[in-house]
């Protein structure tokens, strides 16, 4: 009998093990993230419950308040996501005589879909400009022989966490007095010298979608800018068109983000520049300790980061994929399909953007933020060092 026993607690001892070896490290666990600041959260969330306001209160006016520190601007208007945020800044410039029906707008090929739908969305013309394929960020060579008389702004995305901007590019906008545009959706606390982005250029978008570096716990978004006048436009947009309670100055939309969320990210803003250093911290373990000439990790050092995403390039991404997987590693494509070869804009499918081609059938996203713990990250790159 006791020996019995001796051999059903050595079996569960090697099943304990073998379950741990086996967890799945997620991509990025929300419940963790959550969890690290839950007891200030539920508090600040409670308040607002007791408050009996839930919408256009306190909470808002001190997280654009916070926000807008922060970043460095004068102003932040929050709104309902990181789509309807570069959708009224558009918007707001059409209304205000800066852009008007059919101007060009110079985008990233390589961008998430919503940059290009914030501009289509507003009868303005995207123009598809490739990007360094050292960076992944918009080649700024390639920008001045995209400028017509009908381009209006460039708008510039922070892809993956990693700034965009560039002096350059700064002179071009000047030279051709052009808009710029940020899509900071991906690069909370990024930096160009002393500056944040968001503030580089004439006003910037913000989602605070729930996986984002300052993520709600639910859709949100803000635009960040100095000047006073769009941002006075912008607040009557997402508020119906109305500044004054049932007088309306334009075809305005709901766009607002609630108490709950503004509460939360008050709470999560504090943090965000701690966060983003051990984000810092594992991608420079990462560069450092992955050789694996099958693998290609962009890195350029000259350029501020705080890898929102930390994509890798491989020619055999799917069988990357799937031996990470079964090996216990989550990962994720960002994006699989680049916009010109999507449907919602099929007139477009038949162009040949070569370098943007290449990134989406090459970039795998491996996990990277502060929820992880450095045996896991250990794991990830040892992984990495043995595929063939």
């Amino acid at each position: 009998m006791r020996r019995h026993e001796e051999e059903l607690a050595a079996e569960i001892v090697s099943n304990r093990q073998s379950f741990t070896y086996n967890i799945m490290i997620e991509y990025l666990s929300l419940k963790k993230i959550t969890e690290m600041h839950a007891e200030e959260i539920s508090s600040a969330m409670q308040q607002v419950i007791n408050s009996g306001w839930f919408l256009q209160g306190e909470s808002i006016r001190q997280f654009e308040k916070n926000y807008s520190n922060y970043i460095g601007t004068r102003h932040c208007v929050t709104c309902g996501n990181g789509l309807d945020a570069l959708s009224l800044i558009l918007r707001a410039y059409k209304e205000l005589g800066k852009l008007k029906d059919g101007d060009e707008i110079i985008v990233p090929a390589n961008t998430y879909i919503a940059t290009i739908l914030a501009i289509t969305d507003n009868n303005l013309t995207p123009v598809l400009v490739e990007p360094d394929i050292r960076t992944l960020e918009i080649d700024d060579r390639l920008i001045e022989t995209a400028i017509t008389p009908r381009t209006g702004a460039i708008m510039l995305v922070h892809l993956y966490g990693r700034c965009a901007y560039t002096e350059h590019i700064g002179a071009i906008c000047q030279q051709h007095n052009l808009k710029l545009i940020e899509d900071n959706a991906q690069a909370h606390g990024c930096k160009f010298g002393n500056h944040r982005t968001g503030s580089l250029g004439d006003a910037a978008a913000h989602s605070f979608y729930p996986g984002k570096n300052l993520g709600a716990l639910g859709d949100a978004g803000a635009v960040t800018t100095d000047d006073s006048t769009l941002a006075k436009v912008i607040h009557s947009l997402a508020n119906y068109g109305s500044a004054r309670k049932y007088e309306f100055s334009y075809k305005g939309r709901n766009s607002r983000m609630d108490e709950i969320q503004a509460a939360v990210l008050n709470v999560k803003l504090s943090y965000l520049d701690a966060d983003n250093s051990r984000r810092k911290e594992i991608a420079h373990i990462y560069q450092a300790k992955t050789a694996n000439h099958r693998i290609t990790i962009p890195h350029t050092p000259n350029r501020d980061n705080v890898y929102h995403i930390f994509p890798i390039l491989c020619q055999e991404r799917e069988k990357l994929q799937q031996y990470l997987n079964a090996n216990g590693v989550q990962t994720m494509i960002h994006y699989p399909i680049p916009p010109h070869r999507q449907q919602a804009y099929k007139e477009w499918n038949d162009r040949s953007l070569p370098v943007t081609e290449q990134i989406h059938e090459q970039e795998l996203s491996i996990p990277c933020n502060q929820a992880l713990e450095n045996e896991e990250i250990e794991k990830i790159i040892c992984l990495l060092n043995q595929f063939r």
